[in-house]
């Protein structure tokens, strides 16, 4: 199917899901996410296409940015010690759930929170800057703040799929989700 038609199908299923929030809850098994599945290497024209329709009810929530900003928050050498120190267990590093320091994690939900506090739709883009940091799209779909809001949280997902298998960055078979998925 041509990059046109389907952008146009996905976007029209991403409309109908947010004009009919009581299903998404219903389909998404409690969860309030979207999971707004593309191929990766679609990836930029799935996300301006997102900015040309949403961009004045939606906050788009960069996940690269917020990386780059969680590592120069130490700098890069201080990150690169910490990172050989936690290189089997990543998610102590970006998901510290004891730990009072802010992680990337903290920065992701602090975002979301903010944008909901604006009462918009946060969408999450290039979210597989999370590959190898430990944090799961269900860790962020299953936090309290996101499963208790009246506006729904979207997960932009760079990914394949055949059939109801979903593969993140064409290669890592995804989790099952607490959300509504559109393939």
């Amino acid at each position: 199917m041509s990059y046109q038609l389907h952008n146009k199908q996905k976007f029209e299923d991403l409309d109908y899901r947010l004009n009919n929030l009581d299903e998404l809850r219903r389909i998404a098994n409690g969860g309030n996410s979207v999971l707004f599945t593309y191929p990766p290497n679609e990836e930029d024209l799935y996300i301006k296409k997102a900015m040309e329709l949403y961009s004045s009810k939606a906050t788009f929530i960069d996940i690269s940015k917020l990386l780059v900003k969680f590592i120069d928050q130490d700098g890069i050498e201080e990150f690169e010690l910490l990172y050989k120190d936690f290189i089997n267990t990543p998610h102590e590093l970006f998901r510290a759930v004891d730990d009072p320091e802010i992680d990337l994690f903290d920065m992701i939900i602090e975002n979301i929170k903010e944008a909901f506090s604006d009462g918009k739709i946060p969408f999450l883009i290039r979210t597989g800057c999370l590959y190898g940091t430990g944090i799961e799209n269900n860790n962020i779909m299953e936090h309290k703040d996101i499963m208790n809001n009246k506006i729904p949280l979207i997960v932009f997902y760079p990914a394949s799929v055949d059939g109801d298998t979903i593969k993140f960055l064409n290669f890592k078979i995804a989790n099952k989700y607490r959300c509504t998925v559109i393939k």
